[in-house]
């Protein structure tokens, strides 16, 4: 609606007027209801303690480890899942486990692994027996992605499992080795690179399934990058806040300073999105307390220069310290770093993660409370919304037969279609097909609506009852998806929001580029979703075929990707609305005969055209 509709006297327009149609009072009074929450969030902020560091100092061997390290690397650089490269990774770790007196226990079985099909996988775990049956376990991937000898990536992590092993090995002059208090597993994983999928079979399948207390994930110990934590998991799940500080606590009195650790944005996307990338996310996943040490950036872009020669044997060395200072707090105390629950970390601070989604729920109020009262607006005016509702009806079967085109993609082949585990970013599958399939997808969405849309008559432009309409119709449909999604994951409201208070205000916007504005930042909660996980692996434009191989390989659930498909109808028709191009739909309807004949004319016509 034009500026040049308010009063020429220049006043404000009139509350409940086409100008002025949103009630503000009732949605700031409303917004009341958040209050109570945000006191509650404000009251869960605590400051958790490490354990306590163990009495004896580290004597992890750096240089011994990258030796190792190196040695893995080069006798087998490609190591994929199911090749014999990977295979014969996996004998080398239990042949220098055997070295110190370690028992082996070999798991052999047969899965889908995403982008590869069905190999034969082989987890390798050397156990120390302790004096309780309560497992700590250290993790490692002995595989790789095959595009590069992965010296870091993770040979590294596979070669510190191999030196904290010797500290327990049996010494020349007794027969006896250090007992710990808890059993420790010593897991050379497969499939790590491919969605961990090492790990999920071990919390699983293994005798120790129920029994595990905290899992320790070492994963590229030797790259270029700083150390970090990685603590997303697989849904809204983050580990023990007490196994997180000890954590950092132990790596910072080895490196001099804190690891890196997601910021604030970063875990608000994390818990928001139904993915995690690393061997953490599935130990997260079922609920067992995990977290990563890596100075990996889960890119690409590294891969073929990972190697012995570019190992950073000081790094290592460092972090190889604090992982065995950090199995020694843990034995001591890991009964206070259990469990998994969703946190927010600020700084050395944590809020609950229960309060944040009570806020995020409660946010929901003052829209809906907004939006009711204007569609309660529109009826007492006369201004019938049907029209609105079926147009944005004809908008939301075109995204559903885009949902409909992406399960044919994962059906056929073109996207992933099982294990429900994360398609490896690192893969070049995605840069194979990414250009034809795209090309291909987009075709087959776009295609129904050219040949069906109803393009707006010259000067027919919709008026101001109908143009309120449309935007009332999809705030109107806002609320079922914005509580749709509350239901699936509170936490990814964050992702909705802005669209919410966005377009609330767009039906008084009175200038064109204030339009734009509200419009614009409505989509910034999937722009900010996409953003995330292309800067993240380095994927680029490939970020939209990755989503959607999330999707079709059901790692991601249909009804969240449902919900996202009648978010774009709704985004649809606000920015048809907002751009003036809106064109509502009359009660009139055309049979399925009329359209194809309307259809079959207008590629007949494009055709003589030629």
């Amino acid at each position: 609606m034009e500026a040049a509709r308010l009063s020429s006297s220049g006043r404000r327009p009139r509350r409940g007027s086409l100008e002025r149609p949103v009630n503000g009072r009732l949605v700031r009074n409303a917004a009341l209801v958040v209050a109570l929450p945000l006191l509650l969030a404000a009251f869960t902020v605590g400051r958790p303690g490490a354990l306590g560091a163990p009495a004896l100092p580290p004597s992890f061997d750096g240089p011994a480890a990258a030796t190792l390290a190196r040695e893995l690397a080069g006798l087998h650089p490609s190591r994929v899942p199911g090749s014999a490269g990977n295979d014969a990774a996996g004998r080398w770790f239990a042949d220098k486990v055997a070295l110190y007196g370690i028992p082996v226990e070999t798991d052999v079985w047969r899965a889908e692994v995403p982008g590869l099909g069905t190999r034969t996988l082989r987890n390798v775990a050397a156990v120390v027996d302790g004096e309780t049956r309560e497992a700590i376990v250290v993790v490692a991937h002995h595989d790789n992605s095959g595009q590069g000898p992965g010296a870091s990536d993770d040979a590294s992590g596979v070669a510190a499992l191999v030196e904290l092993i010797r500290s327990y090995a049996v010494s020349s002059t007794s027969s006896e080795r250090a007992r710990p208090r808890h059993t420790l597993v010593f897991l050379s994983s497969d499939a790590g690179a491919f969605g961990g999928l090492g790990v999920q079979r071990f919390v699983r399948a293994s005798r120790f399934q129920g029994a595990i207390g905290a899992i320790v994930v070492l994963d590229a110990l030797g790259g270029p990058g700083e150390p970090r934590l990685e603590l997303a998991g697989d849904g809204p799940s983050s580990p023990a806040a007490a196994l997180v500080r000890t954590a950092s606590a132990r790596v910072a009195e080895q490196v001099g300073r804190a690891p890196d650790r997601p910021g604030i944005l970063r875990q608000l996307v994390d818990l928001g999105i139904p993915f995690a990338f690393g061997e953490q996310a599935p130990a997260l996943g079922a609920g067992v307390a995990a977290v990563r040490i890596t100075t990996a950036d889960d890119s690409s872009e590294t891969a073929a220069s990972d190697t012995g020669a570019s190992l950073d044997e000081a790094t290592l060395g460092r972090l190889g310290r604090s992982s065995q200072a950090l199995l020694g707090s843990l034995d001591v105390g890991v009964a206070q770093a259990q469990g998994t629950d969703p946190y927010l970390y600020l700084g050395e601070r944590v809020v609950r993660g229960w309060a944040i989604a009570l806020v995020l729920v409660a946010s929901l109020v003052p829209f809906a409370a907004g939006v009711i009262d204007l569609a309660a607006r529109c009826r007492r005016r006369g201004i019938p919304l049907a029209p609105a509702f079926r147009s944005l009806g004809g908008r939301l079967a075109l995204w559903l037969w885009a949902g409909v085109v992406l399960w044919l993609a994962g059906q056929t082949g073109v996207l992933p279609n099982g294990p429900p585990r994360p398609f490896p970013p690192t893969s070049d599958a995605i840069r194979e097909w990414a250009p034809l399939a795209l090309g291909a997808l987009a075709l087959l969405v776009v295609l129904p609506w050219l040949l069906t849309r109803r393009p707006r008559r010259p000067g027919a432009a919709a008026s101001p009852e109908e143009e309120l309409a449309g935007y009332a119709a999809s705030l109107v449909v806002l609320i079922p998806i914005a509580a749709g999604t509350a239901l699936v994951n509170p936490y990814a409201l964050v992702f909705v929001l802005p669209s919410l208070y966005a377009w609330l205000w767009l039906p008084q916007a009175g200038t064109s580029w204030l339009r734009d504005a509200l419009f614009g930042l409505g989509l910034a909660g999937p722009v900010l979703a996409l953003v995330s996980l292309a800067a993240r692996f380095g994927l680029g434009i490939d970020v939209l075929l990755y989503a959607g191989a999330l999707v079709t390989s059901g790692y991601v659930p249909w009804l969240a990707a449902l919900l996202v498909l009648a978010w774009g109808a709704v985004a649809v028709q606000t920015g048809a609305v907002a751009a003036g191009w809106y064109v509502p739909r009359t009660g009139k309807t055309r049979s399925s005969a009329s359209l194809l004949q309307r259809a079959a004319g207008r590629l007949a016509g494009q055709a003589r055209r030629k």
